[in-house]
């Protein structure tokens, strides 16, 4: 069972009918139409909407897995991923979980407890305060230390929920109240702790892979400091910023960070990096598969999604560390029902128009088709779209011409605003940190003549649809051109 829904769904169930596993997917009422509910072999209501009455309801997916008889559940990213309490349920209900274990997850899923284990592999860690909900005696020890700006953060969670920026003693107290409030509310857990502010900092995480037999390695970096409200949009690998030097040192602190926790499965750690000193910081580990792991699947040529099955199922890593070399380089762009240029408002609709790019290098995982309906009750996250290239230039290349040739009609998407980001001269340099977008605040202003030449291909996209077929047939041509809209009669036209 893949006990998820969207790109991701669709993502493992690629991967698992390549292994000649049967697939069992689950939906709620939204979904009913969805393309992971078509793939499967069977598929189940969760019956609701919201994802607390279907994704999240462990009752309703452990019933329907012991009804269909599954051997192992899969739980994707988001929802149930991370949660051990589940991991213990389907253990006690005899499934195998795809995933590290309910202790490994315990000890890594809070952020206190997991700096601490960091700290004991020997791994440097941003300084931090013990749990607080006031200015007390542990508050200002820490402020005689570190002093402003500091950062205010959940102890459970993520995703920037529960985090707030704080420069002067007047603004903590509220602050602490309202991450607190926002914490409870997203993650039950009101807990938060105070963190030393690191300016520039950029997001560099390593990929890990761990089998129960001991051997442990990392699949290098993905750079993924190109972020909205702490949530990433943009990654890639390698990272222009790091040297063979600090890859080793980062990619061993990974490791051991990762043994010393006992964990088993795949999972990434983040760090921190400080992009002046170059000094990196642990800030977590993420106890699943990620979102950008397309990215790594794509330099190493292995699947990620495989190597957690083989692993679950018992199987010996057969790579050793040396075999793990970057091959080119990859791009990755999220694809979200959303207006950059409305403070990210998400957006609703039906996809009336949905004809995604194609050609060399370029990978789409997507969990939407054309005539799909786009609602409020989820993520807005439609697609990921991936760009590799024996070098970064020429993946950004293919990723810029890529974006630039992909019409959707119905919904608001952040399409052009990834364009803009990554034909800026400083992106191109990779010259960016995780305040890339708020610094530059340009990109926050479409491009008017950008904006109505795609808007112009997704109509003629569209309108090519609405003819009849008979009327459409090209009688001669290259065979390149018989399925583009745009084709200019062998003339090179760039976009």
């Amino acid at each position: 069972m893949v006990a998820n829904r969207g790109e991701i769904a669709v993502r493992v169930q690629q991967t698992l009918k390549t292994l000649g596993i049967a697939t069992v997917a689950v939906y709620s009422d939204p979904d009913a139409t969805a393309p992971h509910v078509f793939m499967a072999d069977e598929a189940w209501p969760l019956g609701g909407q919201s994802a607390a009455e279907t994704y999240l309801d462990m009752e309703k997916i452990i019933t329907i897995a012991i009804r269909c008889g599954v051997e192992a559940i899969h739980p994707g990213y988001g929802f149930l991923s991370e949660n051990p309490r589940f991991a213990r349920t389907c253990a006690e209900a005899g499934i195998v979980f795809i995933g590290p274990s309910p202790e490994s997850m315990e000890a890594l899923g809070d952020k206190i407890s997991s700096k601490e284990l960091a700290q004991q592999s020997g791994a440097p860690v941003v300084p931090n305060s013990p749990p607080c909900d006031r200015v007390d005696e542990a508050v200002d020890r820490f402020l005689a230390t570190w002093g402003f700006p500091l950062l205010v953060k959940a102890a459970a969670g993520g995703g920037g929920r529960g985090m707030r920026l704080v420069s002067s003693l007047e603004g903590l107290a509220p602050a602490l109240e309202s991450a607190g409030r926002e914490a409870k509310a997203a993650f039950g857990d009101r807990r938060v702790f105070l963190e030393r502010y690191i300016p520039r900092p950029r997001h560099v995480e390593i990929q890990v892979l761990a089998d129960g037999m001991g051997n442990t390695l990392h699949l290098l970096e993905r750079d993924c400091s190109i972020q909205r409200r702490y949530q990433k949009i943009i990654e890639e690998t390698p990272s222009p910023f790091l040297t063979p030097e600090l890859r080793r040192r980062m990619g061993e602190a990974a490791v051991e960070v990762t043994r010393s926790a006992g964990y088993v499965n795949a999972g990434t750690v983040e760090f921190l990096l400080d992009s002046e000193t170059r000094e990196f910081y642990f800030l977590e580990m993420n106890t699943r598969l990620q979102v950008e792991h397309p990215i790594t699947d794509e330099v190493l040529g292995i699947d990620l999604v495989e190597w957690q099955v083989r692993i679950a199922s018992g199987e010996k890593l057969n790579l050793n560390q040396d075999d793990i070399q970057a091959r080119g380089h990859a791009v990755e762009c999220r694809i979200y029902a959303e207006d950059p240029y409305n403070d990210f408002a998400p957006s609703v609709g039906t996809l009336e128009r949905w004809l995604p790019p194609t050609g060399p290098g370029l990978r789409l995982d997507s969990g939407v088709v054309q005539g799909q309906t786009v609602s409020t009750y989820y993520d807005p996250m439609l697609a990921k779209l991936i760009a590799w290239g024996p070098d970064r230039a020429s993946s950004l290349h293919r990723m810029d011409l890529a974006l630039s040739q992909f019409p959707v009609l119905g919904v608001v998407t952040n399409i052009q605003f990834l364009r803009q980001v990554i034909r800026h001269p400083k992106f191109m340099e990779g010259d960016y940190d995780t305040g890339f977008l708020s610094v530059n605040s340009e990109l926050g202003r479409p491009d008017s003549s950008e904006e109505d030449l795609n808007l112009a291909r997704a109509l003629a996209a569209w309108a090519m649809d609405q003819v009849p077929s008979q009327q459409t047939s090209i009688q001669a041509g290259p065979a390149a051109a018989q399925n583009n809209p745009w084709h200019t009669g062998g003339k090179l036209r760039l976009p």
